[in-house]
């Protein structure tokens, strides 16, 4: 145990829930994700899901969760990069528009339009007039589209910044994973109480009853997902619908194989 009789971070790291674990854990979970997809196909429904958060909280981690196994023609990852000098004269939320699921879709936001309510505020990308209009804004425009039909869940990941700093050092430490570092993180790591209040902030403007947010903890992130996911389907609960199942007769020959003709050969 740590001062105070809390857990030190080895204690942590011996609670958290094994691979082995979750991977058990997590395959029924996908099932029932299939069965969402299915269910959005057969009813033209639209499921947005906007999954926020401090750097390393896990987002990418619990979106691959979620997509690697639905279908990349119905399920969209959006995760958008810095905006161009062009939609940067544009109204703030008209570069996500595009983006929103159409009939049968499934669209995972790898950040949002939130996006202005954290790292643009603390990083100072942003005045703190836009800021006030996007508190304002935001709970209009997500009201109209949760009016227009769209299922619309919120998620903000917490992390406390002990983890924080352990994935930070992870992520340096490993060449696979130092594609997520940047100097914007480096800065973001003195100003962590920043962004704690910018996310208050947030919270008390967006935290609506037609667009409300669900908090999961993140410090573990497997549990985290699991976590996330659960809640997903608890939303959705009504989504059997019949199966189609695709009927395969015999080929009706020996199989047959590739042939080539000329110089091109497989590798």
């Amino acid at each position: 145990m740590g001062k105070n009789g809390t857990k030190s971070n080895r204690d942590d790291q011996s609670d958290r829930l094994s691979k082995a674990d979750y991977y058990e854990e997590l395959e029924p979970l996908q099932l029932q994700v299939n069965d969402v997809a299915r269910w959005l196909q057969h009813t033209g429904k639209r499921l947005l899901v906007v999954i926020e958060g401090r750097d390393t909280a896990g987002k990418g981690g619990v979106i691959s969760a979620i997509a690697d196994t639905l279908n990349p023609r119905q399920c969209r990852v959006v995760a958008l990069g810095k905006p161009s000098e062009a939609e940067r004269t544009q109204w703030y939320f008209q570069r996500y528009v595009p983006h929103l699921p159409a009939a049968g879709e499934i669209a995972l936001f790898d950040r949002s339009w939130y996006n202005r309510a954290g790292v643009e505020r603390v990083m100072g990308f942003c005045t703190q007039d836009q800021v006030a209009a996007f508190l304002k804004q935001a709970p209009v425009f997500e009201k109209m589209l949760v009016d227009d039909g769209i299922l619309l869940l919120k998620y903000w990941l917490t992390v406390d910044q002990a983890q924080q700093e352990e994935r930070f050092a992870e992520r340096a430490a490993d060449p696979l994973k130092r594609w997520k570092l940047s100097p914007i993180d480096v800065t973001a790591r003195e100003k962590y109480e920043d962004y704690t209040k910018a996310r208050a902030a947030m919270l008390e403007a967006t935290h609506t009853k037609h667009a409300p947010w669900t908090l999961v903890n993140f410090n573990d992130q497997r549990r985290g997902r699991l976590k996330l996911i659960r809640h997903l389907l608890e939303a959705i609960p009504e989504r059997k619908v019949p199966e189609i199942k695709v009927e395969f007769p015999p080929l009706g020959h020996e199989p047959l194989k590739e042939r080539f003709k000329g110089s091109l050969k497989p590798i």
